[in-house]
């Protein structure tokens, strides 16, 4: 009980803290710090040498390297003409499904999410393209937006993915078999998704009008050209990854260089725009790299505290059956969504929740990509909802009203979720075959 007390309590100074406006990276720090000095009664200087050595520690870490490297490619793709392209490729492909052009959400958004690794900057991407055209044409208000918002969240679930690496350092675990089992996960929700505006489709075809344009095959050839881009990055990243070639933070550099050349092979290259990138590059791989840091200090804080040795055996003589404790990490995760943001979701819960679910059997790769499902659902879940925040920007609508648009697309999370539970073999076949696990 007194552990429970404690994690609670630790928990409660970062909800302070950060509702009282200061940075992540500070109120992980801050409440790190005091925890050591008041509750554990460590000197200062002793509190100073662990943070000093955990900041050399992932300092020096090369896998560290590719969450910049995958930033500044999603960066220079958002100052081009990808996603255009990439909707105009898409189009005479889906424009006869049931749903037509809505389809264009979910699969570019999927394909956006194999070279971007993030669910903001894909929503943003694709959203400010799609959302415009489609309102335009007619199509059903509501279902366009909540398409975009859920598809929007596959850029963490489809590799590469920067929550991903950061669940991966501090789980220690491998990141390219991490990358190779959320394949399948994310072709599975984005399965559902298609299905369902299908679905809508056909009981409503007003949702969805339909004014087929007569098509060659050269306006197929054309969309194909239109689609080569992200074919060339897909290929370069991923490809550069399952085949060995490559590791991770090697593929990220490789997939800058693939960026740079396509912009200057498009005439979109300029200075000022590699300027541009590399400033938004810093902005944001400071941010996140500073939250890692400092969620490792606070980590090893709680583990001076017992903390998470404490829980995990309070817990556990609850003797919960494993599908039982799932259920109860999984209405714990879906509080902590409705109030932080995922990266800070992950790496304040990391330290308590992974001993447990090893100790119930669960393998942590899969623990992984189950920890990045939540996330996703956090990413359309008010009031901090980054999607969310994202779609309101480019439609101007409130946060309720893009909310309730989201609302099916989250229940299919839950479903997608429920489905790789049941058949975890759907996580872990692509780790185990590509690997010979």
């Amino acid at each position: 009980m007194e552990a429970l007390i404690a994690a609670l309590a630790v928990l409660g100074m970062l909800i302070v803290t950060l509702g009282a406006g200061l940075w992540v990276f500070l109120s992980l720090a801050l409440v790190a710090g005091l925890s050591l000095l008041f509750v554990q009664g460590m000197p200062v200087d002793r509190i100073s040498t662990i943070a000093a050595g955990i900041v050399i520690r992932y300092a020096s870490s090369w896998e560290l390297a590719s969450i910049p490297m995958f930033i500044w490619m999603g960066e220079i793709i958002f100052r081009t003409d990808i996603s255009d392209r990439l909707f105009k490729g898409l189009s005479p492909f889906v424009e006869r499904i049931p749903g037509g052009l809505l389809h264009t959400n979910v699969l570019g958004c999927t394909l956006f999410a194999a070279i971007s690794g993030s669910s903001p900057a894909t929503t943003a991407t694709v959203g400010r393209i799609t959302t415009v055209e489609l309102f335009r044409r007619g199509y059903d208000k509501s279902l366009s937006v909540g398409s975009i918002a859920g598809a929007g969240s596959l850029g963490l679930l489809i590799p590469p993915s920067i929550l991903m690496i950061v669940y991966g350092i501090l789980a220690e675990q491998s990141i390219t078999r991490l990358f190779a089992a959320g394949i399948l996960p994310g072709l599975l929700i984005a399965a559902l998704y298609v299905c369902y505006v299908m679905i809508r489709a056909l009981l409503d075809p007003s949702v969805a009008p339909s004014d087929l344009p007569k098509r060659r095959i050269r306006d197929y050839l054309i969309a194909l050209a239109n689609l080569l881009p992200i074919g060339i990055l897909m290929g370069t990243v991923l490809g550069s990854i399952y085949s060995g070639v490559a590791t991770p933070s090697e593929a990220a550099a490789m997939g800058v260089l693939a960026a740079t050349c396509i912009t200057i092979a498009t005439g979109q290259f300029s200075l000022s725009m590699m300027r541009d990138t590399l400033l938004g590059t810093a902005r944001t791989s400071t941010m996140v790299c500073s939250i890692l840091i400092f969620a490792a200090f606070l980590s090893t804080a709680m583990g001076y505290l017992h903390i998470p040795a404490d829980v995990a055996a309070a817990i556990g003589a609850m003797n919960l059956s494993p599908y039982a404790l799932l259920a109860l990490l999984t209405v714990f995760y879906l509080g902590l969504g409705i109030i932080l943001d995922g990266n800070s979701i992950v790496v304040m819960s990391l330290p308590i929740a992974l001993p447990l679910v090893l100790q119930a059997g669960f393998d942590p790769i899969w623990f992984g990509i189950y920890l990045v499902l939540m996330v996703e659902m956090a990413q359309v879940t008010p009031p901090v909802g980054f999607n969310l925040f994202v779609l309101q920007g480019v439609t101007g609508w409130s946060i309720g009203q893009v909310a309730r648009a989201a609302t099916p697309f989250f229940l299919l999370m839950v479903l997608g979720l429920l489905i790789v539970t049941i058949f975890p073999q759907i996580v872990l076949f692509l780790p185990d075959v590509i690997y010979n696990r």
